[in-house]
């Protein structure tokens, strides 16, 4: 294997410039660059990363640690923030924690020294207020914090919107006893979903009552095993809000396989939007969360922070969400002011403002969900 004497006595050039070259040093010529690497790649070198961050303090890469890998809400964050990382020359380091807010500070621990900087999501509080105490220290930019306040930059997603704008929408269309599935205790995305779901029932006059709340943990799983709970109230719900489209699309498994048509017995939306929602049948009116921007958002948080080899700035930004009707809550596309588009592509351009030019669009939600 090559090292760096090889390629200094191949090129000509002290041990000190193929060191500069490699970690893009200004104080090298362009053509002297040029010929080093060029000696590099005959020789086959490839530098010492450990080497080069104890020397320049640096490693060149993000850390990224999600509640779940499994799903395309976490995916598509996932892609987000790499599509982002890789216009940075960053890599991504990613890892998964549900446990408590102790183990999850430990892995963040774990991190340090092989990142320069870290995005997170914790969706409880006690972890998210954990996490906060350590941004204090180090670059760190965090996912869905829900209302805290925080001293590092936060992007989150307009849960409570979107849950409102989805149970309003239930309402309009005349269904007065509509229930819901709400996700895992103490999450904070769930909590803003439900929060958003109650105060859409108080202000379409309707009645809230607590046995149509069922407890889910944003699953498919959940979502089958809650239809029959569904089912054995009385009065029936003729409408339900999954807090994402994961439990939607459990439940509607279960519907089906019941012989309970949707959306003419029980109309279903979700929250997500993910890829499947728009070709299930009926297709899954849902609420969009845009989960590769929510990533790439994040990354150019952080980037100026990890430049600037400081704790990140006390930045919040919200991420729309937006109302997507299909047919599984028995309305059409106009009935919500919209209009049909083509289905979504998986390619994404860059960002330019706070939308993507090839934004997906209404049909005729991670995180998330977490």
């Amino acid at each position: 294997m090559a090292t760096i004497r090889d390629v200094a006595r191949e090129a000509g050039v002290s041990i000190a410039t193929v060191s500069r070259v490699f970690n893009q040093a200004s104080l090298v010529t362009e053509p002297t660059a040029q010929h080093v690497r060029a000696v590099a790649a005959r020789l086959d070198y490839w530098p010492n990363n450990a080497a080069r961050s104890l020397i320049t303090h640096r490693t060149h890469a993000i850390g990224v640690l999600l509640p779940d890998l499994y799903g395309e809400f976490f995916s598509e964050v996932i892609r987000g923030i790499d599509l982002a990382a890789r216009r940075e020359k960053y890599q991504v380091l990613v890892s998964s924690s549900r446990a408590d807010a102790e183990t999850i500070v430990t892995t963040v621990r774990a991190l340090r020294g092989r990142i320069d900087g870290l995005i997170v999501m914790a969706p409880d509080a006690d972890a998210t207020v954990a996490i906060r105490d350590f941004s204090t220290r180090f670059p760190v930019v965090l996912l869905n914090p829900g209302d805290m306040a925080v001293e590092c930059g936060a992007i989150s997603i307009a849960n409570f919107d979107g849950a409102y704008a989805a149970v309003t929408h239930l309402a309009s269309l005349g269904h007065a006893r509509i229930a819901t599935l709400v996700g895992p205790q103490g999450n904070l995305d769930a909590e803003e979903r439900r929060r958003g779901y109650r105060k859409a029932l108080a202000d379409a006059g309707l009645e809230w009552a607590p046995e149509l709340e069922l407890q889910g943990d944003f699953s498919e799983s959940a979502g089958f095993h809650a239809a029959a709970a569904l089912m054995r109230l009385r009065p029936r719900p003729t409408a339900v809000f999954a807090a994402n489209d994961y439990m939607a699309i459990g439940l509607m498994g279960a519907l089906r396989d019941a012989g309970v048509a949707v959306p003419g017995s029980l109309a279903v939306v979700g929250f997500d939007d993910i890829a499947i929602a728009q070709y299930l049948h009926p297709p899954l009116t849902t609420v969009r969360v845009d989960a590769c921007q929510l990533g790439e958002r994040a990354l150019q948080y952080l980037m100026p922070c990890v430049r600037a080899r400081r704790p990140g700035v006390a930045h919040r930004e919200t991420l729309a969400t937006s109302l997507v009707v299909r047919a599984s809550c028995g309305a059409r596309p106009a009935d919500a002011g919209g209009v049909a588009h083509p289905p979504r592509h998986r390619h994404r351009a860059p960002i330019s403002g706070a939308r993507h030019a090839d934004d997906r669009a209404a049909q005729g939600r991670d995180g998330s969900s977490v």
